[in-house]
């Protein structure tokens, strides 16, 4: 009896486990068709919302273009300068050995040259239209547009890279180099009205402002060290250049293959107390196809340029708007080739082998008093005029300096009025006599719009 009785228990249990396994089938079979209904629902739901947020933007167009909408700026420079030589005279006057036509306006052909300020009474320099915007999380790009009475030109236009990552960073486009400290500086942003001396003598009023490739590397450490180098195109009116010199067909030096201009620099910045140090080392070196056909005594200069360069910024705060800034750079160059001698006609009448040594300096201190004032003086000198022709050297003047004194007013960020006095002992006339002129400049410059900060 015992038996029958466990028998039939095992019996039932199993038919109870079937049952529950049957019931736990169906239960997975109902949560399945749920969770399946409610993927459904959260499609629908999904497809809804997209088409919702899409929706306003095509029809009022305001949301979506206040996030495309780039930072736009325009800055205007303008001011009245005088002078106790007269503009004709100006335009004619020489560094002698270095540069020819360094101030005032000049033609060369069918282009005219113009410095700032290159009129004695009212001068509009430049309005600068500036635009820059994020692509995509990958780059950046930004266009600066100089508009003068001479016409427009494209001053920067690049692209910049945002995610390389380890330090890395491409530039590509038109850009200002970032040999020595000012070079990448746009003119609204000196404290001195004009370029230095050395500056403008050696590379021209826009300095290294070439097209092609930059990479920069910042180290990471605790003290900033970058290294950058840059190939370029090679067009540097004053000191490189690419293009062949004389007819076409039979060229007095045939072009340079391109690129031709090669940049490298290291730059490193720490601080001392509230004292911040900002220096560096550059290097340029390319061809150079040099025409001043157009001058008087016409010539072209055909050969291989080097450019060193060394500057050196250090500026203590007071406090949150004053500082006192010591800032300089000395400049190096060699060139190197053939001097080709033309008559009234373009032809070769002579030839020599020329080589130049040259070298200058500028150093300036500046007192930022409170958020409106600021003075500041500088001194500048091309200490080192060696100019060689086969072997003999020309004995060209040393010692061509120049010093400036200027106060400075701000009303706002936005607006900079400042007086300038300036005597420039480093011209000469086309008779060889040295020129010392004076120069008095109020300049005024005004910006509207977005405008993105600037390097230290």
């Amino acid at each position: 009896m015992k038996k029958l009785i466990c028998l039939l228990l095992v019996a039932s249990s199993f038919l109870l486990a079937d049952t529950d396994f049957d019931q736990l089938k169906t239960q997975m079979s109902k949560q399945q068709l749920t969770i399946q209904k409610l993927e459904e629902k959260i499609e629908k739901l999904e497809s809804a919302n997209l088409i919702q947020e899409q929706t306003p933007q095509i029809q009022s167009g305001a949301f979506s273009q206040s996030k495309f909408l780039p930072d736009i700026s325009l800055i205007m420079d303008a001011s009245y300068v005088n002078r106790n030589k007269k503009d004709s005279e100006i335009g004619h006057l020489e560094v002698p050995g270095v540069i020819h036509g360094l101030l005032g306006s000049h033609s060369d052909g069918d282009i005219t040259h113009s410095t700032y300020n290159a009129n004695s009474g009212f001068n509009l320099n430049y309005a600068e239209l500036a635009i820059s915007s994020a692509v995509d999380p990958f780059f950046t790009m930004d266009a600066i547009f100089h508009y003068s009475q001479n016409g427009v030109e494209i001053e920067e236009a690049y692209i910049t890279s945002t995610v390389l990552g380890h330090g890395l960073k491409v530039k590509m486009g038109k850009f200002l180099s970032n040999f020595g400290y000012l070079t990448e500086k746009h003119h609204h942003l000196w404290s001195f009205s004009d370029m230095p001396l050395v500056y403008q003598s050696f590379l021209g009023l826009h300095a290294i402002n070439e097209t092609g490739l930059q990479l920069q590397w910042t180290a990471p450490t605790d003290t900033y060290l970058m290294v950058g180098a840059e190939i370029l195109q090679g067009e540097n009116e004053q000191m490189f250049g690419r293009a062949a010199l004389g007819d076409e067909e039979n060229p007095i030096a045939g072009e340079s293959s391109a690129p031709s201009l090669f940049v490298a620099y290291v730059k490193s910045s720490f601080d001392i107390g509230d004292t911040t140090i900002f220096g560096g080392i550059s290097y340029a070196s390319g061809s150079s196809r040099l025409d001043y056909s157009g001058l008087e005594e016409p010539y072209v200069f055909s050969g291989d340029s080097s450019l060193y360069g060394i500057d050196l910024l250090a500026k203590h705060y007071l406090d949150s708007y004053s500082y006192i800034s010591l800032q300089g750079e000395l400049l190096m160059r060699d060139m190197d080739g053939v001097q080709y001698d033309l008559n009234a006609t373009g032809d070769v009448v002579g030839n020599a082998n020329l080589r130049k040594k040259q070298a200058g300096f500028y150093t300036q201190l500046e007192y930022q008093m409170n958020q409106s004032y600021k003075v500041g003086f500088r001194y500048e000198s091309i200490y080192k005029n060696d100019v060689i022709s086969d072997g003999i050297n020309q004995n060209e003047a040393n010692n061509l300096d120049k010093y400036s004194a200027m106060l400075e007013y701000r009303t706002s960020e936005f607006a900079r009025f400042s007086l300038q006095y300036s005597r420039n002992n480093a011209l000469y006339n086309e008779d060889g006599v040295q020129q010392s002129v004076n120069t008095l400049i109020f300049q005024a410059n005004i910006a509207i719009g977005a405008h993105g900060a600037h390097s230290f």
